[in-house]
């Protein structure tokens, strides 16, 4: 029997759409909602210049009518209840199986059990059982595994960026080895070769320091990072030493990674709580990036470091201020399909 040939796309590869879960008055977002609507109106509109737009939500005239005008033959909403919004990790993960896509339905057990997601486990079941996927994408339930999607990063070509803070931690698969967790992610990925980050956190971040929070490859050669030069930031010492790694990773030909810094966001705090704002919580699209802003003079350094790294690409800012009130930014409320899948 012929063996399977597996590949994860990378997130700069062509895509079909986006999915967003949209906030109603029964998730956490409920006091905030006048302020992340906004915010939620504006990633889908760059979205749907561009590319489809997957909509999973309450109301669907109430979404259509925050929208505005848009391009209505991208546009594919389907009326669900969630428990919250943060489709980057309950959304399903797509693969190429012998060039043919496959979308796996991890477990998202509320980043190791600290929030419920009865509903938000089934959304890619869900979207399966409605017919949302094109007829050649396959559905394959990765039961009893729990992985999400924002603590993996692909280059596309065999590689995979994680954190050991995440991906080790006992409250997702209890203890499984390191070696043999490796075996299983490259099995189910095509990959060979998986880069470990054990340092590197975000105050304020709930999902145990997923990586595209910190570092994010942005082609086969190249990782933005988020850099803290401040003695006196609480992240200092840790970004430091998770810097000092990225400068020890090689590529596949031994050379080293090109490394792009993004500024360490200004310190946001809400009720007495400093917030995981970060420059690396971007989402790559056809044609543009989408970066998350902070009202910051930082806003456009970021946007010029990452211009370096996508020159190719328009870099698009989107107001993420009321996002991160629930510890998570722009690339946490969205999962990319590849080409071919919606």
């Amino acid at each position: 029997m012929e063996e399977q040939t597996i590949l994860l796309p990378a997130e700069w590869y062509p895509q079909s759409g986006v999915q967003l879960t949209w906030p109603h008055e029964e998730t956490d977002w409920a006091p905030l909602l006048d302020e992340v609507i906004p915010c939620f109106v504006a990633i889908a509109r760059e979205i749907l210049k561009r590319e489809k737009l997957l909509i999973v939500g309450r109301d669907e005239e109430a979404i259509r009518k925050q929208l505005g005008e848009v391009d209505e033959s991208r546009l594919v909403f389907i009326p669900y209840d969630p428990n919250d919004t943060w489709a980057r990790d309950h959304g399903g993960i797509t693969v190429q199986v012998d060039g043919a896509p496959v979308v796996y339905d991890f477990v998202f057990n509320g980043w190791g059990m600290k929030f419920p997601a009865d509903r938000d486990n089934l959304i890619t079941r869900m979207l399966f059982m409605a017919e949302v996927f094109a007829e050649e994408v396959a559905y394959q339930d990765m039961r009893p595994f729990v992985l999400e999607g924002g603590s993996i990063e692909s280059d596309g070509a065999g590689t995979l960026l994680t954190t050991e803070e995440c991906l080790l931690s006992f409250n997702r698969n209890e203890y499984i080895p390191k070696e043999q967790l490796e075996l299983y992610l490259n099995e189910m990925f095509g990959t060979d070769r998986i880069l470990w980050l054990s340092h590197g956190y975000l105050a304020g971040d709930d999902t145990d320091s997923h990586v595209d929070t910190l570092a994010r490859f942005c082609s086969e050669d190249t990782i933005a990072y988020v850099q803290c030069t401040d003695p006196e930031d609480e992240h200092y010492e840790e970004l430091c030493e998770m810097e000092k790694e990225l400068q020890a990773f090689v590529r596949r030909n031994g050379e080293p990674y090109r490394l792009i810094a993004l500024p360490m966001a200004d310190a946001v705090e809400w009720e007495g709580e400093r917030l995981p704002a970060t420059y690396a919580n971007f989402l790559i699209l056809n044609g543009a990036v989408l970066v998350p802003f902070y009202d910051s003079p930082k806003d456009e350094v970021a946007r010029t470091a990452l211009q370096t790294a996508f020159p190719d690409r328009e870099i698009v800012g989107i107001n993420c201020l009321a996002l991160i009130k629930q510890h998570g930014s722009l690339h946490c409320v969205t999962m990319q399909y590849p080409e071919g899948t919606l």
